[in-house]
């Protein structure tokens, strides 16, 4: 598990924490190491934008982002390659998953705004474990999408940086990004590498003053 320096409510799990979304041993291993509620708060993810406002914990349906002014509900996204991303402020705490169509649909400026939206301010984000560059080849069509974060594979392949694309996306708030590769890195799951369907999470909360 990584804790951000600097994040009050953070986490990012890897392959050995399980996917604490579906799995109820996982959440509680890992809500007791966090000391946290072990009832969180998610949704089905769609790889879209919309971001959904958390009152209690359970099911909120279909979205890619969450956010919550409720102190100490725990929220969580799961990934295997896609960029897990917290944001956290004063009175807020947020958590999106944004794959490339995700990044594409505008997940994290339409999270943004729905903050703002209720009041709130976002002072930090920590961008999390995710495909690297390194791994994360694309064909042209992806490519054009992502115009100035193009660049080669380890293969020489075409590659994205979906990271660098999520930092553009946040603008000036103060960011921390985990400098590590699902595909490549060691302990996390990865569908590119492993066409696996295992999860790890990230859960974000708002920690009591």
């Amino acid at each position: 598990m990584i804790r951000p320096d600097g994040f009050g409510g953070a986490a990012f799990g890897d392959a050995g924490d399980g996917d604490a979304r579906r799995d109820e041993a996982a959440r509680a291993a890992m809500s007791d190491a966090l000391g946290i509620s072990r009832d969180w708060a998610f949704v089905s993810q769609v790889h879209g934008s919309r971001a959904v406002e958390a009152a209690t914990a359970g099911a909120l349906g279909e979205a890619d982002a969450i956010y919550s002014a409720v102190v100490g509900l725990p929220m969580t996204v799961a990934t295997a390659d896609c960029i897990p991303i917290v944001l956290e402020g004063p009175a807020v705490a947020a958590v999106i998953h944004a794959g490339w169509r995700g990044l594409d649909a505008g997940v994290i400026p339409q999270a943004l705004g729905a903050i703002a939206a209720g009041g709130y301010d976002v002072e930090r984000a920590a961008i999390g474990p995710a495909i690297g560059p390194c791994c994360y080849e694309v064909g042209p069509e992806v490519a054009e999408r992502f115009r100035g974060f193009v660049g080669e594979s380890a293969a020489g392949n075409i590659s994205v940086d979906l990271a660098a694309a999520a930092a553009d996306q946040l603008g000036s708030i103060v960011r921390w990004t985990a400098d590590a590769c699902t595909s490549c890195g060691d302990g996390f799951n990865s569908f590119r590498r492993d066409k696996t369907a295992d999860r790890q999470v990230a859960v974000a909360w708002l920690p009591r003053r």
